[in-house]
């Protein structure tokens, strides 16, 4: 079976690992994971499969041996981007994994995200020992803290070479992930044995080869219950408009399965799928339509609308050359500008009430619920194995039921979003009952 994403090796893994698992298939006790085993990309069977293509990942777990010699490894783990739920349980979890389980007493902890590597930054680099780790489990955030935007690969590199690191954790999304993979690529052009590996970390969801990132369950389960107030909010007044902002730059995924959980919700805007304002089909004569609707059936006038906050830049004007510290585009407000349409439309039509309520900063700073909690250990874990068996320039995944080891340089030319055609996107629209056709290219 073809292994479309190979994944690089420092070099061939010699030292026996001390964890207790067996080699032998044959025995019934948990065994070490094979680099042949793989996952297959895609399950569905059909029935004009002949030639059909079979695509593959390398499956995650602990290997039978070893790159690094444990007894001399230093491991080192940094945090960059947004806060998001469960990056704790991930600190947590590497340093008590190498620790009891391997026996790595040398772990470092870079603060201020890749500015930490940056001598002119001047951030101490902290030791990560489980005594200093073991309740961080239970606060938002990060430990170590955390920043956006580039740095240099050259001097990152150096600073590992200077504090003889050679396992690097990086947590974060698109942008740390493009970093660690700049950061693998600068090890390779010295001939340098490091070991780069990423843990995929966003309440946007939005990396791909990944069916899910930690936080994200945490960050759209808080969402619902935003959404549940705002209903309240809504229904509490005569033609009562609620807009909830939730987070998703350029995936909404969080608005999607918020709205999905919580059928309360009118219509739901996200990046992924234009649409139009003004006219017969716009959003704004939609919500007077839906208003018509609940009248014309004795309900109680309300609504409650759900935007993701990368939806509709187009209709602000939003030109992209303005880019924040990481070079992402800087977006302008979608909720308050919906709010001054919503307004200025209703002006002369409905007494129309309308809120503005973006619960997100907070969502992304709250500790990890129990599932999130449990898929970040997970994660967590296999990175660790990777690392010590001398995997690099990778990331931990999760795809069909397991997780997997994916090249970095596969994860960051793509990007996870929502198929406006799919499943999915359906299933928010009959939930919704929004009409398709606000979408339409027409309009």
């Amino acid at each position: 079976m073809k292994k479309e994403f190979p994944v690089k090796l420092l070099g061939a893994a010699r030292i026996p690992s001390p964890l207790p698992l067996s080699c032998d298939s044959i025995q019934e006790e948990f065994q070490f994971v094979n680099d042949d085993s793989c996952i297959l990309h895609d399950v569905a069977i059909r029935s004009s499969g002949k030639g059909q293509k079979h695509f593959s990942f390398e499956q995650a777990g602990p290997r039978s041996h070893s790159y690094f010699d444990a007894s001399k490894v230093r491991a080192g783990i940094v945090t960059c981007g947004g806060l998001c739920p469960g990056i704790n349980n991930v600190i947590r979890t590497i340093v008590m994994q190498l620790h009891h389980n391997y026996g790595v007493h040398r772990i470092h902890g870079f603060r201020y995200g890749f500015q930490g590597f940056i001598p002119s930054y001047q951030h101490e680099i902290v030791d990560l020992k489980p005594a200093n780790v073991q309740n961080i489990h239970n606060l938002g955030g990060s430990i170590l803290s955390s920043s956006r935007g580039p740095q240099d690969p050259v001097e990152m590199v150096d600073c590992l070479e200077r504090n003889n690191i050679r396992i690097l954790y990086c947590i974060g999304g698109d942008g740390t992930l493009c970093g660690a993979h700049a950061i693998a690529e600068e090890v390779g052009r010295r001939k340098e044995k490091i070991s780069i590996i990423g843990i995929p970390k966003t309440i946007d969801n939005d990396i791909p080869y990944c069916v899910k990132t930690f936080g994200f369950e945490t960050a759209f389960s808080k969402a619902v219950e935003s959404v549940q107030a705002a209903h309240s909010e809504a229904y509490g007044y005569n033609y009562g408009v609620v807009i909830i902002k939730l987070m998703g730059r350029n995936s909404g995924f969080i608005a999607a399965n918020t709205s999905l959980a919580c059928p309360d919700v009118n219509f739901v805007l996200i990046p992924e799928v234009p649409f139009t304002l003004e006219g017969e089909k716009g959003v704004l004569r939609s919500l007077e339509r839906g208003f018509e609707a609940k009248k014309d059936l004795g309900r109680h006038p309300h609504s409650v609308i759900v935007v993701a906050e990368g939806a509709g830049q187009d209709l602000m004007g939003n030109t992209g050359k303005d880019l924040d510290a990481s070079g992402n585009v800087r977006f302008r407000d979608i909720g308050y500008f919906l709010k001054e349409k919503i307004q200025d439309y209703f002006k002369d039509r409905l007494p129309v009430n309308i809120k503005l309520i973006e619960p997100s900063y907070m969502i992304r700073s709250l500790p990890a619920n129990p599932h999130d909690a449990i898929f970040c250990y997970y994660l967590a874990d296999h990175a660790v194995h990777a690392g010590m068996a001398g995997k690099t320039d990778m990331m931990v995944g999760y795809w069909n039921g397991h997780f997997t080891h994916v090249p970095l340089e596969t994860v960051i030319q793509e990007e996870k979003r929502i198929n406006p055609h799919g499943e999915f996107w359906r299933q928010v629209l009959f939930s919704t009952g929004q009409p398709g056709d606000m979408y339409s290219p027409q309009n």
